[in-house]
């Protein structure tokens, strides 16, 4: 399964950019220091960065949260997206298999492995009302995100064609 850095590498372009404005309209602090301390690592000055053009700036943030130094800081930003943006998305997952959780979708404890038929029916209908690339992301950040994650989880998202990570 891939790591957090890895789904960034494997992430489309257009779901990057959709992180990164998102990042950028609701979390600024946030924002800035990540790039500051992406262009710090990369022995670049912040104003480097942020002067270029918002595409080629998330373009080049993706690459660098690519790599696998940047994993813990790849974790992070995929959790504060997928909570404060696609909330609904994992609520609906997460209602789908019948498991607790707050009001943004999250849990305290990762439950036991549901069987796969009982995922592939939470799964199904998330395609029909969220962005099927958005789903795949989160459904690879909520297997990475956790230290044991789910075998069945693990099989479906290398059997389901639309449950893969395809960088345009």
């Amino acid at each position: 399964m891939p790591t957090p850095h890895e789904i960034f590498a494997q992430m489309p372009p257009a779901v990057a950019d959709q992180l990164f404005s998102f990042l950028e309209k609701n979390e600024k602090p946030l924002y800035q220091t990540t790039i500051d301390t992406l262009a710090k690592q990369r022995k670049l000055r912040m104003i480097f960065v942020t002067r270029k053009p918002r595409p080629e700036r998330h373009a080049w943030m993706r690459d660098v949260l690519a790599r696998a130094v940047n994993d813990g800081i790849a974790a992070h930003l995929l959790q504060i997206w997928l909570v404060g943006a696609h909330a609904k998305l994992l609520c609906d997952f997460l209602d789908g298999l019948g498991i607790a959780h707050d009001a943004n979708g999250t849990i305290e404890a990762l439950p036991p492995a549901p069987a796969k038929a009982d995922l592939v029916k939470a799964i199904e209908p998330l395609f029909a009302t969220h962005d099927p690339a958005v789903v795949a992301v989160y459904l690879h950040a909520f297997q990475a995100l956790d230290d044991k994650g789910w075998d069945s989880l693990a099989g479906l998202l290398s059997e389901d064609s639309r449950l893969k990570l395809a960088a345009g």
